[in-house]
């Protein structure tokens, strides 16, 4: 099944264009917009695996917003793959890697426009984004993905000069300009990709490939890395979790390298889709 936000409406697709409107399709029981369905997400979905769905709604990327628009929490995970950690000049870490919030308005739907921070460094990172669909508290491993409504396309944006700047290092504040979260294009659920845990993901600017991994290649995949955050904080429906990048970050690079105004920044993630962002120069402080 895929879900999407259409003007804020929820939307089972049948096509890459097109779907059928929940809240009219379910005679009112659900929707209208995406993050009631997840405060019901497992009758949702056996409504939704039980219901006939007619297409009655045609719709243009411009319309998507987030599939989950309005999360409680926007949860960021560091350093989860091997090769990233080494390129950002860490150990791997033994326990739950480094853990920080993207503040909610971050989010952005999955095309959009991206204002540079003056003076700023601003990087990509390409992340599989998992959406919760059932409240999770020290949940276990086995329990993690029953607690997951679906997965979709993230940028974990970075400005790293403010993200660095001491004297203690402003993790949140740097990864939360306006659109420095945008997901997209719709919520996927597991049952519908290849292989939950090993996707192809990867990013390219103005067409020359940055970053390239598979998810198979995080330290702690999805259920594990559910699993252990709940154990500290409560996930909630509709949460969005940033599960981390692979390496290939402009920070990592020599010379560093930072995305510029004019450029174009297209992130995928096999079996799901891409998303799309453009950047501009803001203005001086």
């Amino acid at each position: 099944m895929k879900l999407a936000n259409v003007d804020g409406r929820a939307v089972l697709l049948t096509a890459e264009d097109k779907g059928a409107d929940v809240e009219t399709a379910s005679g009112g029981r659900f929707g209208p917009g995406p993050a009631s369905v997840y405060e019901d997400w497992a009758e949702f979905r056996a409504w939704a695996g039980a219901a006939v769905i007619e297409p009655d709604v045609a719709f243009t990327r411009a319309q998507l917003g987030p599939p989950s628009p309005t999360p409680r929490q926007i949860v960021g995970i560091g350093l989860n793959y091997d090769a990233h950690a080494a390129e950002a000049g860490f150990d791997v870490p033994e326990g739950l890697p480094p853990t920080f919030a993207k503040f909610v308005s971050a989010l952005a739907g999955p095309d959009v426009e991206v204002v540079l921070p003056a003076g700023g460094n601003v990087d990509w990172e390409v992340e599989l984004v998992a959406v919760v669909g059932r409240t999770a508290h020290r949940v276990t491993g086995a329990e993690a993905w029953d607690h997951v409504a679906g997965l979709t396309v993230g940028q974990d944006l970075s400005e790293r000069v403010s993200q660095l700047a001491g004297p203690a290092p402003q993790f949140s504040l740097g990864k939360s300009f306006p659109n420095f979260a945008p997901v997209g294009p719709w919520l996927v659920t597991p049952d519908e990709l290849p292989d939950r845990d090993d996707l192809a993901l990867g990013c390219a600017i103005d067409g020359e490939t940055v970053q390239a991994g598979r998810t198979r290649e995080l330290i702690f995949p999805v259920a594990r890395l559910v699993s252990a955050l709940s154990r500290t904080i409560t996930l909630y429906p509709g949460d969005l979790v940033f599960t981390g990048t692979p390496s290939g970050v402009g920070m990592g690079r020599t010379p560093k390298r930072f995305l510029r105004p004019g450029e174009r920044l297209v992130s995928r993630i096999e079996g799901i889709g891409e998303i799309r962002q453009t950047f501009t120069a803001g203005p001086e402080d």
